[in-house]
């Protein structure tokens, strides 16, 4: 192919410019020039300061000396169609909004954060807890060091939002003061990175890390605070023109890579309606070149191919698990025998048509679980029942799910999941019922529903927690109802089943799941002959060896498992070709 003269002009400018692009800021050690080709390396990539460069081709050289798996920004572009024709192959305009908060008419917010606290990020510990965060939100992560390094940086700021009760990491943001990294002349800040934990039940903590950032700047003498966000988050833009954001026509170019792909690729057909769980999978299968067909996206149906193999999947139910191994797991009570025989351990079953049974199993255990025979997602399943009234109860609204319905004796603990894929543990996490932190002011029912909509926000739609008969027996069974309205911190479980659908919690465990429990999920696996299960355990700890087996799963959901790889190891399941041989495989056998 011939160069063109543009295309050789481009090249030279960018050999002569890159070392002049790749300067440190102003305002840290070994700091550049005031205003002259600012660049900052966030951990996740570097932000450009496009303001700061003489031209667009400087800008457009930056950005090519992108690192591998950085994502940069160049913001504040004065004209980006001029720069895009620069390099239209290798760069896009960033589909994102923004918006601008004028820090001199701020008003500081009367609502105060209520059982967390926001602090500075101080420890290796709270970066892992914040990549975490980050990894459920489909961001890049930061190399858990790089926060101690910048811990004396003037001009860049993180934030952590902690749970006072249990010390947990709810939230993160980080700001940047750009009068101190650049001697900035119209005084701006900015923020990035506001991220919250979907699983965390105190409201508003969002809102309180940006107040917190613009108060920060604030007191710093900044005149404003901007910030980039996705053109159609309805959700975070309505909190940040609550605020008093105001949208200002200032625009970001990124680079095309994997990460960006979504942004800048035509959408594959059917995507926008896939759940989570399929969506999970078919990012990864286009980050490394699958090909993808979606053939029923409502139903989460797929095809993969790639060099010749083609193999179909609903979400990580695929051509490589058997009808047979499929059929064991949809009958609870033929996997409860194929695991037994195999030497787990499992809870005393009974048949909900056998009343002598049903009354006798409640008799000798004190408490029972009531589930359907055949079914998913916690429905119809009760849990901790210990009276018969309410099992036969229980029954009724199981029968509604199978017509076959199984009494197990209850085991007092934790409900762990355990994912095998090619018969190896790849991610294990404690699954907690949904509860809700009283505030003093609104009724559990209202708890309820604010709770409902922050995780059905942050799932995609597959989690919230149904206002039901077990609900109410659950609150009456810990002395509360619908109308109480609990006091500031008092927390209430309102639901017994630990289903991610019915708002159950998820936390991962896989550095410290006990080697036993690891063995009985691989070996019922094995029994089963399905190569990509969710094996669900009772246990008394994550790192104690004690446990009843509950039930395998044959789609089991690989999302919300970060930082574990799960769509990663599907694909390297499926297709072994794939395989970056930079990049670590397998798991625990």
């Amino acid at each position: 192919m011939t160069r063109t003269r543009t295309d050789k002009a481009l090249g030279y400018r960018l050999k002569r410019l890159r070392a002049h692009a790749q300067q440190p800021a102003h305002g840290e050690p070994g700091a550049a020039e005031p205003g002259k080709s600012v660049t900052l390396d966030c951990g996740w990539g570097r932000l450009i300061f496009s303001q700061t460069f003489e031209t667009n081709a400087d800008i457009v050289a930056a950005l090519h000396d992108e690192a591998p798996g950085g994502r940069d920004i160049a913001f504040y572009i004065r004209d980006p169609h001029v720069l895009l024709a620069l390099a239209p192959q290798e760069l896009f305009l960033d589909p994102s909004h923004t918006y601008r908060l004028d820090l001199a008419t701020y008003r500081t917010g009367r609502r105060q954060p209520k059982g967390y606290s926001i602090r500075r990020l101080g420890s290796e510990a709270d970066a892992e807890a914040v990549n975490a965060i980050y990894a459920t939100r489909g961001m890049v992560r930061v190399p858990p060091d790089f926060y101690w390094s910048k811990r004396d940086s003037r001009s860049l700021t993180c934030f952590v939002a902690e749970d006072e009760a249990t010390g947990d990491v709810l939230g993160t943001v980080t700001g940047i003061d750009h009068h101190r990294l650049f001697a900035d002349p119209e005084r701006g800040s900015s923020l990035w990175c506001l991220a919250v934990d979907p699983q965390a039940r105190h409201p508003g903590i969002g809102e309180m890390l940006v107040r917190r950032i613009a108060e920060h700047f604030r007191a710093r003498g900044a005149a404003f605070l901007d910030l980039s966000v996705m053109h159609d988050n309805e959700q975070a833009i309505a909190l940040y023109e609550k605020l008093g954001f105001r949208r200002v026509p200032v625009f970001a170019v990124k680079r095309k890579n994997p990460i960006n792909e979504k942004l800048y690729a035509g959408p594959i057909e059917g995507y926008d309606r896939l759940n989570p769980y399929a969506r999970l999978i078919v990012d990864e299968a286009a980050r490394r070149g699958v090909g993808i067909d979606i053939t029923d996206a409502d139903g989460g149906f797929f095809r993969l191919i790639h060099g010749g193999r083609s193999i179909r999947c609903r979400e990580s139910l695929s051509d490589l698990t058997s009808a047979v191994a499929m059929s064991i797991c949809d009958d609870k009570a033929a996997t409860r025998r194929v695991v037994q025989k195999a030497g787990l351990f499992v809870p005393e079953q009974v048949g909900a048509d056998d009343q002598e049974a049903v009354a006798g199993l409640l008799e000798r255990h004190g408490s029972v679980v009531v589930k359907p025979a055949r079914g998913e997602q916690g429905r119809g399943v009760a849990v901790g029942l210990e009276t018969i009234e309410e099992v036969e109860t229980a029954i009724v609204e199981a029968r509604t799910v199978s017509n076959e319905v199984l009494v197990e004796a209850f085991f007092q603990g934790e409900d762990l999941r355990l994912v095998v894929i090619d018969y190896k543990l790849v991610a294990a996490a404690m699954r907690r019922p949904p509860r809700i932190v009283g505030d003093g002011t609104m009724s559990i029912a209202e708890l309820i529903e604010h709770q409902s909509r922050r995780r059905s926000a942050a799932t995609g739609g597959e989690s919230s927690i149904p206002v039901d008969d077990e609900t109410k027996r659950c609150l009456a069974q810990a002395g509360w109802s619908l109308e109480d309205k609990p006091p500031a911190g008092e927390e209430i479980v309102v639901r017994k089943a630990a289903n991610l659908h019915t708002g159950g919690s998820i936390h991962d465990v896989t550095d410290i799941v006990h080697p036993r429990l690891v063995d009985a999920a691989c070996k019922a696996a094995r029994a089963i002959g399905i190569p990509v299960t969710g094996i669900d355990l009772m246990v008394k700890a994550a790192d104690k060896p004690d446990y009843v087996f509950i039930e395998a799963n044959e789609r089991p959901g690989l999302a919300n498992h970060e930082p574990q790889p799960t769509a990663e190891r599907f694909l390297d399941l499926l297709f072994p070709q794939t395989i970056r041989r930079d990049e670590p495989t397998g798991g625990i056998a």
